[in-house]
């Protein structure tokens, strides 16, 4: 007679509600095994035939069929862990251990591999509930402590046929089995909307910061002052400012005559040009290319009229052998991100000094947007603040100068430019640049239209959207 053995130190629980009992799986099933890769391996794979299910096919809520292999009947008949119909299948390795799914009656034939455990069960009227306490939290921490190997991926059958799990009498077994079929489907609900909350928890501080600007940019965010100087007059300021430039030879004089925006007396929005003698050419209705309704205060121009866009340095190759006693770091696409300043990486290339021009070394108050990047990053800018003077943008990037030397003034021109209203119009004007790039021109981000604020209000509008920012960021 076999003399009695010990166990508590094996059950997971210290009682049982009365009429359990502790039942080792071993004595539940009649078939505790794995199978194997057919011989040949993959080679042996074809589109029809029995199934061979894999890891990646089987889950707690059932079989998943979509990717699975078939081998040749030839091969199926010659092996011993055929599934039958009412199976509990058992992944044993990977990340995926301890999934868990019974196999539906009827069901073609099929076969698994090594890395599959195969369960069938004394009496079929077991396996629903041998399955909720397989996938139970109670024995997929028996399955974790169980595994074996220098890696622990791995639950041997041996391992798995000495698991214990509590047992119900039967009828308690089916209410079980009956309750938890009613409350999957609130569960499963319940799963998708904190699945939804923790999407919108990600997505939130985005959401706001979108908005936030877009408010800012719509003359929303901040009260207007009558008092303040009206945005006309500090475009006309920027105007001077720009034939300085032209006059010094810093800067062409625009193509075609400088761009005036105003409101008509029928209430719409006209463009004008006006050449370096003062010539106007005939007014053009440009208000179907407004984007959205300003204050009265406010002004509408073109970038070109308000920021000197030029592209960041190119260079070859060999350039970043040299080894210079001075070098200048060179900020990508990659560095422009989601802050408001540049992103400093590790790996950002530096070149030497010699192949750098002193006037496209980056300066407080510049813009920078990728020129030719990714569709979801077209758009994405950066603002200059603090530079070491030892910095410049490639030459798959812009940088844009504000020809006001203001630094709320920049700053505002930055909130603008990161503003949905802004994204929106950059990827409407975007070309297809090889198989995943997109490439926006100097001419169409010219063309853009930016609402300009009295300078004023600007300086209040950038304070309002920092105090935002940093209530989101802080979130």
């Amino acid at each position: 007679m076999l003399s009695d053995t010990c166990i508590a130190d094996e059950a997971p629980l210290e009682e049982l509600p009365k009429g359990w009992a502790w039942a080792r799986l071993s004595t539940l099933f009649t078939k505790m095994g794995s199978g194997s890769t057919p011989a040949g391996g993959r080679k042996v794979y074809q589109d029809e035939g029995p199934l061979l299910i894999r890891s990646q096919n089987v889950h707690n809520e059932g079989l998943k069929l979509e990717d699975v292999a078939h081998f040749a009947y030839s091969l199926f008949k010659k092996r011993g862990s055929h599934v039958l119909p009412n199976d509990i299948l058992l992944n044993i390795t990977g990340a995926s251990i301890g999934r868990c799914a019974i196999v539906p009656n009827p069901f073609e034939e099929a076969d698994v591999n090594q890395h599959v455990l195969i369960m069938r069960p004394v009496d079929n009227t077991l396996n629903h509930y041998l399955h909720i306490a397989i996938v139970s939290p109670l024995i997929q921490a028996a399955i974790m402590a169980g595994q074996v190997g220098a890696t622990k991926e791995g639950l041997s059958a041996t391992k798995a046929s000495n698991l214990i799990v509590p047992l119900p009498p039967m009828a308690e077994q089916h209410r079980i089995v009956e309750h938890i079929n009613q409350l999957m489907p609130l569960v499963e609900e319940y799963g998708e909307l904190e699945d939804a909350r923790e999407e919108l928890d990600a997505a939130l501080p985005s959401r706001l910061r979108k908005s936030v600007l877009q408010m800012a940019v719509q003359g929303k965010l901040v009260p207007q002052d009558p008092a303040d100087e009206p945005a006309s007059a500090l475009l006309e300021r920027i105007r001077e400012q720009r034939r300085q430039l032209v006059a010094e030879k810093k800067m062409k004089a625009p193509k075609g005559g400088e761009s005036i925006i105003f409101r008509g007396s029928d209430g719409r929005r006209y463009e004008k040009r006006v050449d370096a003698k003062g010539r106007e050419s005939e007014p053009t209705c440009i208000e179907d290319e407004i984007p959205f309704e300003t204050p009265d205060s406010w002004e509408w121009a073109r970038l070109s009229s308000v920021l000197q866009l030029n592209s960041g340095l190119g260079y070859k190759k060999d350039n970043l052998a040299v080894k210079g006693e001075k070098m200048i770091r060179v900020l990508r696409g990659g560095n422009i991100g989601e802050e408001d300043e540049p992103l400093i990486k590790n790996n950002d290339v530096m070149i030497s000094a010699e192949f750098v021009d002193d006037n496209i070394l980056l300066r407080d108050g510049q813009i920078l947007t990728p020129s030719v990047t990714s569709l979801e990053n077209v758009g994405k800018t950066a603002i200059i603040r603090n530079t070491d003077g030892n910095t410049v943008c490639g030459g798959f990037v812009f940088f844009l100068t504000p020809f006001l030397i203001d630094p709320c003034h920049s700053e505002y021109l930055h909130r603008y430019l990161a503003s949905p209203a802004h994204i929106s119009f950059c990827k409407s004007s975007v070309k297809k640049s090889g198989q995943a790039f997109y490439n926006l021109s100097k001419a169409s981000l010219n063309s853009a239209l930016i609402a300009i604020p009295p300078l004023a209000e600007q300086h209040r509008i950038v304070e309002r959207v920092a105090e935002f920012m940093s209530l989101v960021t802080n979130q």
